[in-house]
């Protein structure tokens, strides 16, 4: 029983960790089309400035601060990267992604110049390194917070698009870019927020996935962003909820297959990300329950030997 709850909880940590990641990405390519392979790289940049902030500053204080400076890192590096390159690039999706994939690797390039290819240690302060009990199990307090995190994020996003101007913005200029500037919108400038938002989301993930992990490494962001793609995939996009609960299968599958199958939690996310698109029904389809149904009720025709 303990063990299960450890890895329930641990789970959901981690699926918090991927929401965090992935919210960013959704929120990126499902309100601007933008498929953003530099995600990884703004994560990777943010947790190296907030590691070296944690370490200046040490205790709580200081990874709130390195909290503080990670989120603004990547909003300010997304910023950036949008006003410089992607806003010239809207509606060329191929442009889009042979740029962006040329910062997911030169950027991490960049940062082992600088800091070296070997994983750090990650300054985690007293009060979040210890452990809590929970129906036997001794669970770490990070997970926790992480989980805390994700759910806050997960408000937020839901009261930006639905409640702000902005928000309403971004959402009509994806349906008809046109017509909204035809109004006097600024649309550019509502997709630069966006953006700067994706950005700032990797960023705060950065942090708490250094506090996670324990340590950070040049391509950190890079392997991250592998699951947080694996995620949006399978919450198909429909809603900021579904790539959540997307999250949360994914970190649950992992740790319960790393722990049960052997180590195998690589390959059973794999496995889950194959099921969910195989079952996914196609446009203008049912699902494939709904196709056998179909074919098996259907009438029986018959032909001039007998019936078929």
């Amino acid at each position: 029983m303990d063990t299960l709850v450890l890895l329930t909880l641990t789970g959901l940590g981690l699926g918090a960790l991927y929401f965090l990641i992935a919210s960013g990405l959704a929120l990126i390519f499902g309100l601007m089309d933008v498929l953003n392979f530099a995600h990884g790289a703004f994560l990777t940049v943010s947790v190296y400035t907030a590691w070296r902030t944690a370490g200046t500053v040490g205790g709580l204080l200081g990874l709130l601060l390195a909290a503080v400076v990670g989120t603004l890192t990547g909003l300010l590096l997304a910023a950036v990267v949008e006003l410089a390159l992607i806003r010239r690039l809207y509606g060329r999706a191929k442009e889009q992604i042979l740029v962006t994939v040329g910062l997911s690797l030169a950027v991490p390039a960049l940062v082992q110049t600088v800091w070296g290819a070997d994983a750090r240690p990650f300054p985690v302060p007293d009060a979040l390194s210890g452990t809590v009990g929970i129906l036997g199990a001794r669970v770490p307090v990070n997970r926790f917070l992480l989980i805390a995190v994700a759910l806050l994020v997960l408000a937020g996003i839901h009261l930006f698009l639905s409640r702000t101007r902005y928000g309403l913005i971004v959402r009509a200029g994806v349906e008809d870019r046109a017509m909204v500037t035809a109004l006097g919108i600024d649309v550019t400038r509502a997709f630069t927020l966006v953006f700067a938002l994706g950005g700032a989301l990797a960023g705060l993930a950065g942090v708490l996935g250094g506090l996670y992990f324990g340590s950070l490494s040049p391509h950190q962001g890079t392997s991250l962003l592998v699951f947080a793609f694996v995620v949006v995939i399978i919450g198909g996009l429909v809603s900021i909820t579904s790539v959540a609960l997307s999250a949360l299968s994914v970190g649950l599958v992992q740790q319960y297959a790393n722990y049960y199958a052997g180590g195998y939690g690589d390959l059973a996310v794999v496995f889950l990300l194959a099921a969910v698109v195989l079952a996914r029904p196609a446009a203008g389809t049912g699902s494939p329950l709904t196709r056998l149904r179909r074919a098996l009720t259907a009438p029986r025709t018959r032909s001039a030997g007998g019936t078929a």
